[in-house]
């Protein structure tokens, strides 16, 4: 398990990284809540999730790394929030961390890298889904200005139970 004192490295996810950022995500769709995937994916069929986050605009994938062995302890995200072309200047965002790279301010580094590219992009507002509970998460979006929008209930069914998902907001800019 990585320490607390290597220095982790932020970077565009590249498509070297897809069977790392498959494995990783996998772990979430069998153990948790978190997404709502219900069953595992193949690099391949993850493949066009990775090739729609260019390195730059406004859908990125940035990549943690821990900068002695390269070993991914996470990624985060923006994407599209809607298909419809008005929608284009929101985005929802993400954050995925392995299980052994929690807590040691990696989903920090990585909202801080994705928030500094968007700056730089026509993006108008970020919003986040957070299932509930998953009061990490939450504590890290408020962190980031986000605010609570609302929550859907009972919206979603894993596990054999139903859950709820927080929705929150981040305003990025005026225009």
């Amino acid at each position: 398990m990585p320490s607390r004192s290597t220095e982790v490295q932020v970077r565009p996810g590249t498509e070297a990284d897809l069977d790392a950022l498959t494995t990783l995500y996998n772990h979430y769709v069998r153990e948790t809540a978190v997404t709502f995937d219900t069953a595992v994916l193949t690099p391949m069929e993850r493949r066009p999730w990775l090739l729609s986050h260019p390195e730059d605009g406004p859908h990125r994938l940035l990549v943690a790394t821990d900068a002695d062995s390269r070993h991914i302890l996470g990624y985060a995200t923006s994407g599209p929030h809607r298909p419809k072309a008005a929608y284009a200047p929101s985005v929802e965002t993400s954050v995925y961390l392995a299980p052994d790279a929690t807590g040691r301010g990696v989903g920090t580094l990585l909202y801080d890298a994705l928030f500094a590219a968007l700056a730089k992009e026509d993006v108008h507002r970020a919003f986040a889904g957070i299932t509930q509970p998953n009061e990490a998460s939450t504590r890290l979006h408020e962190r980031f200005g986000f605010r609570h929008l609302g929550t859907f209930g009972e919206v979603g069914r894993k596990f054999g139970r139903y859950w709820d998902v927080a929705w929150y907001q981040k305003d990025l800019a005026s225009g």
